[in-house]
């Protein structure tokens, strides 16, 4: 990758939080785009960090497209297994609310 690709990579995801997994992983989702002749190229891009034993991590470029349809099996996987969750389970965050904000409380807008 460029140097000015790394540099828009890190700029479109700039001051927002990772989620972290349950198991420790750290997933950016971030946006890369690329100025080329006669067509700019973008990208979303997925960054999952190591798990709490340092497994390896990995990390993936997606078209709109395929961003969309990755989405979409995530959502449809996620209203199949939320019912039968384990009772021990946290409830999950409002994907507006910071890692770092307390559960209970709500962040300033």
């Amino acid at each position: 990758m460029t140097e000015s690709g790394q540099r828009r990579l890190r700029a479109a995801g700039a001051g927002e939080l990772p989620m972290v997994t349950s198991c420790g992983r750290r997933i950016f989702v971030k946006e890369l785009r690329l100025p080329t002749p006669g067509r700019q190229i973008g990208r979303v891009t997925l960054d999952v960090g190591p798990d709490q034993g340092d497994e390896h991590g990995v990390w993936a470029s997606l078209t709109p497209a395929e961003a969309r349809e990755l989405a979409r099996r995530l959502l449809a996987h996620a209203a199949g297994v939320d019912p039968a969750g384990p009772p021990d389970e946290e409830a999950a965050r409002p994907h507006d609310t910071r890692l770092d904000t307390p559960r209970g409380t709500t962040r300033a807008r």
